[in-house]
């Protein structure tokens, strides 16, 4: 059901805690399957220089969750806004058509986490 990369990443996540004094936190969940993600960010000359997560979920939405912040970790704010559900799912060699979703909350996740930081700056100004 699950791709070899799915199960390494759920396994085996990547970049799973917390960065306490991060500068943007992103939490999104599905109430349907009870999901629950948090992607913390360290962003540094406009880059994302560390990324975490903490998720509540399933195989899939762990695995989805940790190749996410492999993805955009380097990336500057608006590579990484551009990474879509699709990308993930693509980057993990598939995901079952039921689990579709759990990328979706990794992607929000990135991307609410980038609104946040962008939020916080734009108080600052």
């Amino acid at each position: 059901m699950y791709s070899p990369k799915v199960m390494t990443h759920f396994s085996n996540p990547q970049n799973v805690g917390e960065i306490p004094d991060a500068d943007g936190v992103g939490t999104v969940g599905n109430p349907v399957c009870g999901d629950m993600m948090t992607i913390y960010l360290k962003i540094k000359d406009n880059r994302i220089e560390d990324i975490k997560f903490k998720t509540f979920g399933c195989g899939a939405a762990i695995a989805t969750s940790s190749m996410v912040t492999v993805m955009a970790r380097g990336k500057t704010l608006d590579e990484a806004l551009a990474i879509t559900r699709d990308d993930v799912a693509k980057e993990l060699d598939g995901l079952p058509p039921q689990k579709m979703h759990c990328s979706n909350l990794a992607a929000e996740a990135l991307t609410a986490a980038i609104e946040d930081y962008r939020k916080k700056q734009a108080a600052k100004k």
